[in-house]
């Protein structure tokens, strides 16, 4: 082999490991995983700390401390309820029974710790779809 594909070989090794290191740590350090409350609840310890997007419903109406604008509600899905808690403003749509994905971590305590800006509701009654009005001159 000659100097010249010694070198490229090297040149090219390198830059592929330096390529796969910084794909390899970017995408660890934003994976988030997507799960229904009853999926954690079936095993709580295995997501404890990891970055998650939980989907369930709001389960009765959430408390809030207005002078903090701290929310603490209780999540459920298929007969499994979890505890969140956020600070920060929510979407009008959030209250008792609107569905809900919530973007955070679960705590050593059992609670899912919201980021902020972290809720999504969706009211499913609010937006049906208006009655087709009948069309003139048909």
């Amino acid at each position: 082999m000659s100097k010249k594909t010694v070198r490229v070989s090297v040149s090219a090794v390198v830059i592929l490991a330096a390529l796969s290191w910084l794909m390899i740590s970017t995408i660890s350090e934003g994976a988030e995983y997507y799960k229904t409350v009853d999926e954690v609840m079936a095993s709580p310890q295995q997501w404890e700390g990891k970055r998650l997007q939980v989907h369930g419903h709001v389960l009765g109406d959430p408390l809030v401390k207005s002078s903090t604008l701290e929310y603490r509600f209780k999540m459920h899905a298929n007969g499994q309820v979890i505890d969140a808690v956020y600070t920060g403003v929510v979407p009008d749509t959030f209250k008792a029974e609107a569905e809900v994905v919530v973007k955070g971590r679960l705590g050593a305590d059992g609670v899912i710790h919201v980021e902020r800006g972290g809720i999504m509701a969706k009211c499913p009654s609010k937006y049906e779809a208006a009655p087709t009005a009948p069309s003139i001159g048909g």
